[in-house]
C-alpha cells in the first residue's frame, strides 16, 4: 500500500485504543449476521480496497495531531463509523446501479425481440435467418470501415464547382479564433480548439463556400470584449482559390448569438433553459445568410446549409431543433457523453444519482443526447471504442439493431419507420503548419540560457525560459504532460510515479503544463484540489529542481513547448483515466515526441495508427514509471518511436479529416426546403401591389413599437414624398396617393384595412405580410377533454385588446395552436360565433397540421392542411410501426405479459382525431398510462423516432412525427413565410399539455394567463429522477409576462406592451 502509510497507522491506532465500544454498538445494529464485528478486519476487507481515502486522510491528520488520549480515541471511533457508513452507502449505490443496468438490459432485449417479431413478417424464412444472424454477427472494426467506405465516392477537386454552406455549433465556453484561452475553465478546452480549426479547414476545401461556427455572445466584464463581437472572420476561403471561389461572404466565420443573461458568462450546466432562445436567433441568421448567398452564388434561390453539425450535447439539442425547422441533415459529435460520465460518477460511490443530477444537470444532458440521436443522420466519433462502449449506453443507438436495419435497407425491405443513425470514425485533424521537423536536433541552443558566463542569450522563445527556470539541470530529457488540472486527467498518479522511481528522477525532468492560473484559491474546487495535491507531492518527494509547472502560457506557446521537449529527447505522457480521443498525443507526435498514454479510450486507436510509444494502465503508477523509464533510457526505441510517429502523422491532418468528413456527409440523405420562397409579382393588381409596397415602407419606418408614435398613414407618405430625391419618384408617389382611398380613423380604420387585406384572392396566405402574430395556445379542457367555453371569451377579449391600437392591429395576425383536430376546432369556434377567417393560421392536432383559413381550401370551403408542412414533417415518420408498438407497450405492464389478455386496454383509438401525421388515443384509465419519458425510452430502443404527448386534461395520447410540434410549427411559419419568431406573442396558461414547456422558451414573447388552465397533463411527462422544468424553462425572463385569466382587453394590451418593452 505504497503512499498510504496513514492506513497502517490508523489500523495500529484502532488496535491500541481497543474496540470495545465499537463492538458493543456493532452488536446492537447487527452489522454482521455471522460472528462479532471486528473493526480492523472490516476496515481491511471492505474499505481499504474500495473507498477513495482522500477525505478520510484529512480526518486522520487531525487525529494524529490530537494529543489528548481520550479525544484521540473518540475521534478514531467516529472515524471508524464514518468509514463504515461510507462503505455501506457505496454498496447501496452499487446495488442500485446493478439493478438499473439489469433492467436496462432486459428492456434492450425485449425491444430487440419486438423488432425482430415485427420485421420478420415481411421476410421469407431464409431471409429471417439471414437477418437474425446479422444481428448477432459483429464485423471487425477494420473490415467494417473498409466495407462502408469502399462504396463511397471520396471527396475531391471535382466538387470544386459546388458552393456549400456548412453550419457548425459549439455553445459553451469561450470561443474565438486567436489567443484561445484553453484551460481557463472546464468549458474552454480541446473542443473549442477542435471546432475552430475544423471551421477553418472546411472553408479551405474544394466546393465549400462558407462555414459558420455558431456560439454564444458574451458581454460580460468577466471575460474579454472580443467574445461580445457578433461576427469574427477565421479565414477568407480556399488559399489557392481563384476569384470565383472567394466571394463577398465566403470563408469561415464565428457567429455569436445572444441568448441567456446578456451580462453573465454561464457554465454549460446553466445554459440549458436558454437553448431554444439560441435556436431562434440562429434560425434568423441562417435565413438571412441563405438569402444573401442565394444572391451571390445561388442564382437568386436561397442557398440552404448543406449540413448542421452540433458539437456536444447542448449544441446537439440545438442542431436537432434547427434541423427540424429547416428540414436539413444533422450531424453530431458528442466529444464527451453524459451517460458515460454518470456511470463513472456512480461507480465512485461518492454521490447519489440525485446529487449528480443536481450538480451536472446530467439527465437534461442525456435527454439532449438522445434527442440528437433521434434527429442525426450521422454521428462522428474519434474512436471505435466510443461507439461500442459509450454510444452503446443510449436508448437511441443499438449496434445490433443498426446492422439489421442497414441490411434491410440494402435489400430494399421495409423497416416500418425504424431508424438508427450511422456512426463514422473520423479522427480529429491537426494543423501541422507550425511544425518544423528537424531530425537531429542538438540542445546547443539551450546553452545561452543555462550558462551565465557565456555570450549574450540568443532570441529563444520566452516560454522556454519560463519552463526551465524551475529546473536545476534542464539538459536532461523532459517528460511532458499537458492538460487541465482536472482530477480525471490523473496528474497526481503521474507525479507519484515520478517521485517514487529514483532511476527516472535521475534520468529525466518532469514538466506539467496545467492550464493558466493566477490564484489557486480562486479556481474551481476540483482544479484547486489537484494543484494543491501536486504542490504537496513535490514537497513530499523533494522534487524541487526536477519538476516544472509554469503558471501561464499562451496558445501560441504550445508548439514551442513541444519543440523544447523534442530537443531534450523527451517523452509526452497522457495518463488520464479515460481519454475520449487525445488530440495532444497527435500534436506531440508531430513534434517528434514518443508517447506514453492511457490504454482507456482514443489513445488505443492512435497507437495503432502511429505505433510511436507505449500504452499503460492509468491506475498502476509502477507501470507508468516503467514505461517512461524504458523510453527515456533506450535511445534506439526512442528514435524508432519518433520516426514511426512522423511516418504516419499525415493520417491525422486536417485536409485528410475534412476529405473523409465531406465524403461521409455527402452519403447522407440530403434534404432541404423544396418550396419556392418568392411570391409572384403579378399575384395582385398593380395598384394593390403598390399599396402593399408603400405599406411595407411605412411599416419599416415605424418599426411597429407597441408604445411608439402613432403617425398617420398619409403623414408618413407625405414625409416620403417631400423628403427630396428624384422628382420622378415624387410624382409616382403622388399619383399612387391620389388613387388610394383616404383611410378611416381609429378602430374603424383597422377593421377596413384588415378586411381588404384578408379578402384579397391569393394562393398564398396573408400571413406572409404580417409583422406580428398573436398565437393563442390555451389548453383549457374539462375532465372529459372537451374545450371549455371560457376559451371563447378569452379569445374575443384578445381580439379586442389588439384592436385597441389601430397601428398594431393593421399588421398583426392571429393563430390558434391546439391539440384538437381541425374539424372539432372549427365547430368549437363556430359555437362561440368566432369566424375561422379571423385567424391567419390554425395549428392543429398538437402541431401535426397547419391550416390557413381562406387559403388551401377544397370545394365547399373545407380547409386543407399545408402540403409543404406535411412534406416537411414526414421525415422518419413510420405510423404503422409506431401505432402497433404504442398499443403493445400500453397494454403490457412492467415486466409482465400482455394486459389485454386478462383485462381491458387502458387506451382506445381516437379515430376522429387521427390524421396522416397524428395517431390519437383515448385514455380510459389514467392510472395505467405510462409516462412520456418511459414511452419515449422504449420507442427509441425499438428504433422508432417520434414526438408523443398527453393532452386535453390527460384524456388523450397523441403521437406525431419527430420534426412536428406546436413550437416547431411556429419556426416553420418563420422559415416558410418569413414571419420572425421574435415578432410572435404566445399566450399560454400556467400549465397545459405535456408539450407546454416547449412553448415558453425562445425569442418570442410569452404571456401567461393565470387561472385559465386549472389542470394540465404535465404529471404524465417525466419519470422520477428525470430532468426538471427549470432545465427547460428559465426561472426569470424579460420575454415572459403575466396577467390574470379574467383580464380585460385593456389589461391584456398593457401586458403585451410590457413584455414588448422589457424584451428590447
Amino acid at each position: 500500500m505504497a503512499g498510504n502509510e496513514w492506513i497502517n497507522g490508523y489500523l495500529e491506532a484502532i488496535l491500541d485504543s481497543g474496540a470495545s465500544a465499537i463492538e458493543e454498538k456493532s452488536t446492537q445494529v447487527n452489522l454482521r449476521e455471522r460472528g462479532d464485528f471486528n473493526p480492523t478486519k472490516y476496515f481491511v476487507e471492505e474499505v481499504v480496497t474500495g473507498v477513495d481515502e482522500t477525505d478520510l486522510h484529512r480526518t486522520w491528520i487531525k487525529v494524529v495531531a490530537t494529543r489528548n488520549t481520550r479525544e484521540r480515541s473518540s475521534r478514531l471511533e467516529n472515524m471508524c463509523w464514518r468509514i463504515w457508513h461510507l462503505a455501506r452507502k457505496k454498496k447501496q449505490l452499487e446495488w442500485e446501479d446493478f439493478q438499473r443496468l439489469a433492467n436496462r438490459r432486459w428492456e434492450r432485449e425485449q425491444g430487440r425481440r419486438d423488432v425482430t417479431e415485427d420485421m420478420s413478417e415481411d421476410l421469407s424464412e431464409g431471409e429471417k435467418g439471414d437477418v437474425l444472424g446479422e444481428a448477432i454477427s459483429i464485423d471487425s472494426p477494420r473490415k467494417k470501415f473498409q466495407r462502408n467506405f469502399s462504396n463511397l465516392e471520396v471527396w475531391s477537386d471535382n466538387n470544386k464547382e459546388k458552393k456549400l454552406y456548412i453550419v457548425l455549433i459549439s455553445l459553451h465556453g469561450l470561443v474565438r479564433g486567436d489567443n484561445m484561452e484553453l484551460g481557463r475553465d472546464s468549458d474552454t478546452g480541446g473542443q473549442i480548439k477542435y471546432v475552430v480549426e475544423l471551421a477553418r479547414a472546411l472553408a479551405k476545401m474544394p466546393g465549400v463556400y462558407r462555414v459558420d461556427l455558431f456560439t454564444r455572445q458574451i458581454s460580460s466584464p468577466e471575460v474579454d470584449w472580443s467574445y461580445a463581437e457578433p461576427t469574427e472572420m477565421l479565414t477568407a476561403g480556399p488559399e489557392d482559390g481563384d476569384a470565383n471561389d472567394v466571394g463577398e461572404s465566403s470563408g469561415a466565420y464565428i457567429i455569436r448569438i445572444p441568448f441567456g443573461p446578456r451580462d453573465k458568462y454561464l457554465r454549460k450546466e446553466l445554459l440549458w433553459p436558454h437553448v431554444q432562445e439560441f435556436v431562434d436567433g440562429a434560425l434568423a441568421h441562417i435565413l438571412n445568410m441563405s438569402k444573401v448567398l442565394g444572391e451571390q452564388v445561388g442564382e437568386g434561390q436561397p442557398v440552404w446549409p448543406y449540413v448542421i453539425h452540433g458539437h456536444y450535447a447542448d449544441a446537439g439539442d440545438s442542431a436537432a431543433l434547427l434541423s427540424g425547422a429547416l428540414n436539413i441533415p444533422m450531424v453530431l459529435t458528442g466529444h464527451s457523453l453524459g451517460r458515460n460520465k454518470l456511470e463513472q460518477l456512480l461507480k465512485q460511490g461518492r454521490q447519489s444519482k440525485e446529487d449528480i443530477n443536481s450538480t451536472y444537470k446530467i439527465m437534461r444532458r442525456i435527454e439532449a443526447e438522445e434527442l440528437s440521436l433521434d434527429a442525426a443522420e450521422l454521428v462522428i466519433t474519434s474512436t471505435k471504442q466510443e461507439i461500442d462502449e459509450q454510444w452503446g449506453l443510449y436508448d437511441g443507438f443499438d449496434v445490433k439493431l443498426e446492422k439489421v436495419l442497414r441490411a434491410r435497407a440494402r435489400r430494399g425491405v421495409h423497416c416500418h419507420g425504424r431508424y438508427m443513425p450511422r456512426m463514422a470514425v473520423i479522427p480529429p485533424g491537426m494543423d501541422f503548419s507550425s511544425v518544423v521537423v528537424q531530425e537531429d536536433e542538438a540542445d546547443g541552443e539551450l546553452t545561452p540560457l543555462t550558462n551565465t558566463d557565456g555570450p549574450s542569450p540568443k532570441a529563444l522563445p520566452p516560454i522556454w525560459s519560463e519552463v526551465m527556470r524551475f529546473l536545476t539541470n534542464p539538459h536532461k530529457p523532459m517528460i511532458l504532460a499537458l492538460s487541465r488540472p482536472d482530477p480525471k486527467k490523473n496528474l497526481t498518479t503521474l507525479l507519484k510515479a515520478f517521485g517514487e522511481c529514483r532511476p527516472l528522477r535521475e534520468l529525466a525532468n518532469l514538466t506539467l503544463i496545467m492550464g493558466n492560473r493566477d490564484d489557486i484559491d480562486e479556481m474551481s474546487g476540483g482544479n484547486a484540489s489537484v494543484l494543491t495535491t501536486v504542490l504537496k507531492l513535490i514537497d513530499k518527494y523533494d522534487l524541487y529542481g526536477q519538476v516544472s509547472f509554469p503558471k501561464h502560457h499562451k496558445q501560441c506557446d504550445v508548439p514551442e513547448i513541444y519543440h523544447l521537449a523534442g530537443k531534450m529527447k523527451g517523452v509526452f505522457i497522457n495518463p488520464a483515466f479515460i481519454e475520449p480521443f487525445g488530440l495532444t498525443l497527435i500534436e506531440a507526435a508531430a513534434h517528434g515526441l514518443p508517447m506514453v498514454a492511457t490504454k482507456n479510450g482514443g489513445p488505443v486507436d492512435i497507437h495503432r495508427a502511429l505505433n510511436n510509444g507505449l500504452l499503460v494502465d492509468p491506475h498502476n503508477q509502477q507501470e507508468i514509471a516503467d514505461a517512461l523509464l524504458k523510453l527515456v533510457s533506450e535511445k534506439n526505441l526512442w528514435h524508432d518511436c519518433r520516426k514511426n510517429g512522423w511516418k504516419n502523422i499525415h493520417l491525422f491532418s486536417w485536409p485528410e479529416h475534412c476529405r473523409t468528413y465531406l465524403t461521409r456527409v455527402a452519403a447522407c440523405r440530403m434534404r432541404h426546403p423544396q418550396w419556392k420562397t418568392d411570391t409572384p409579382a403579378d399575384e395582385f393588381a398593380a395598384e394593390e401591389s403598390l399599396n402593399d409596397s408603400l405599406t411595407d415602407v411605412q411599416d419599416m419606418s415605424l418599426r411597429l413599437s407597441m408604445d411608439g408614435d402613432k403617425s398617420s398613414l398619409n403623414e408618413s407618405f407625405d414625409h416620403v414624398a417631400a423628403s427630396g430625391g428624384d422628382p420622378e419618384v415624387q410624382d409616382q408617389v403622388k399619383r399612387v396617393l391620389s388613387k388610394m382611398k383616404k383611410p378611416q380613423t381609429g378602430a374603424q380604420e383597422s377593421e377596413v384595412d384588415r378586411a381588404l387585406l384578408d379578402n384579397v384572392p391569393s394562393k398564398y396566405p396573408v400571413l406572409r405580410r404580417r409583422r406580428r402574430l398573436i398565437v393563442i395556445a390555451l389548453d383549457a379542457y374539462d375532465d372529459n377533454g372537451t374545450p371549455q367555453r371560457k376559451t371563447i371569451q378569452i379569445v374575443q377579449e384578445i381580439f379586442r385588446a389588439i384592436k385597441l391600437d389601430p397601428q398594431i392591429a393593421r399588421f398583426s395576425g392571429f393563430a390558434l395552436s391546439t391539440a384538437m383536430p381541425i374539424s372539432e376546432l372549427t365547430d368549437f369556434l363556430k359555437s362561440g360565433n368566432i369566424k375561422v377567417n379571423d385567424f391567419d393560421a390554425l395549428i392543429c392536432s398538437s402541431g401535426s397540421e397547419v391550416h390557413y383559413p381562406g387559403t388551401y381550401t377544397e370545394e365547399g370551403g373545407k380547409l386543407c392542411p399545408d402540403p409543404d408542412y406535411a412534406t416537411h414533417i414526414d421525415y422518419r415518420w413510420g405510423s404503422d410501426g409506431i401505432k402497433k408498438t404504442i398499443w403493445k407497450l400500453m397494454n403490457t405492464p412492467e415486466g409482465g405479459e400482455d394486459r389485454s389478455v386478462h383485462s381491458s386496454s387502458p387506451i382506445e383509438e381516437d379515430v376522429k382525431a387521427n390524421n396522416s401525421h397524428c395517431l390519437s388515443f383515448l385514455i380510459k384509465d389514467i392510472n395505467k398510462a405510462k409516462k412520456v419519458d418511459d414511452m419515449r425510452q422504449k420507442l427509441r430502443m425499438r428504433g422508432l423516432r417520434c414526438h408523443l404527448m398527453y393532452c386535453r386534461h390527460s384524456t388523450r395520447l397523441q403521437v406525431i412525427p419527430l420534426l412536428a410540434s406546436r413550437a416547431q410549427a411556429l419556426r416553420y411559419l418563420f422559415v416558410r413565410w418569413r414571419l420572425n419568431v421574435a415578432n410572435m406573442y404566445v399566450i399560454l396558461g400556467e400549465t397545459g399539455d405535456t408539450d407546454y414547456e416547449e412553448l415558453i422558451s425562445g425569442t418570442h414573447k410569452t404571456l401567461i394567463m393565470r387561472g385559465v388552465v386549472e389542470k394540465g397533463s404535465e404529471e404524465l411527462l417525466r419519470t422520477t429522477g428525470s430532468y426538471i422544468k427549470d432545465d427547460i424553462v428559465p426561472k426569470e425572463s424579460p420575454l415572459v409576462s403575466y396577467t390574470n385569466g379574467e383580464a380585460t382587453a385593456e389589461e391584456i394590451a398593457n401586458a403585451l406592451r410590457q413584455v414588448s418593452r422589457t424584451s428590447i
